[in-house]
């Protein structure tokens, strides 16, 4: 059995997350998506927030090989607590794949031989990012496009 983790800030969930995790989904037996925090960003929803929002997604998506958790420390021993031993990175340019690259040769070491899992991005969403839904949210633009409709209420209300 497969078990892989997915792990990210997450803030706030885009479609493109609920495309990876719906494609992960069917790669591995079992898909942890795991809530970290992100030191180098300013949040703009709270872990539990995400949680319940992703919760709700993947549950209207039927995808029960997956569950969300958060978790506040280094990926990899969360890894280890679970038997876990493949990383899946969702991957949308060359720069991506040159941070997220470097990040898991430190984890293969960190975590004594975790794998990672490169997927590329579909098409449609190689534009997304959540920095750019924070701006366009600041600026009351439409993020319709970008995230399930109930991020897109929670983060109305935000505004």
């Amino acid at each position: 059995m497969i078990r892989a983790v997915f792990p990210g800030s997450f803030d706030p969930p885009t479609l493109g997350h609920i495309n990876i995790i719906s494609r992960g989904a069917l790669l591995f037996d079992s898909l942890d998506v795991v809530i970290a925090a992100n030191a180098r960003k300013v949040p703009l929803l709270k872990p539990r927030q995400i949680k319940i929002l992703l919760e709700e997604q993947i549950r209207n998506l039927k995808l029960s090989t997956v569950k969300v958790v958060v978790h506040n420390g280094l990926i990899v021993d969360y890894c280890r607590s679970m038997n876990a031993s493949v990383l899946l990175r969702g991957v949308r340019s060359s720069s991506d794949f040159n941070y997220e690259f470097e990040l898991s040769i430190l984890n293969k070491q960190l975590g004594g031989g975790i794998e990672t899992i490169f997927l590329p991005t579909e098409p449609g969403y190689l534009v997304l990012r959540s920095s750019t839904i924070k701006e366009i949210l600041k600026y009351r633009g439409s993020i319709s496009e970008m995230v399930p409709p109930a991020v897109e209420k929670a983060l109305l209300k935000l505004v």
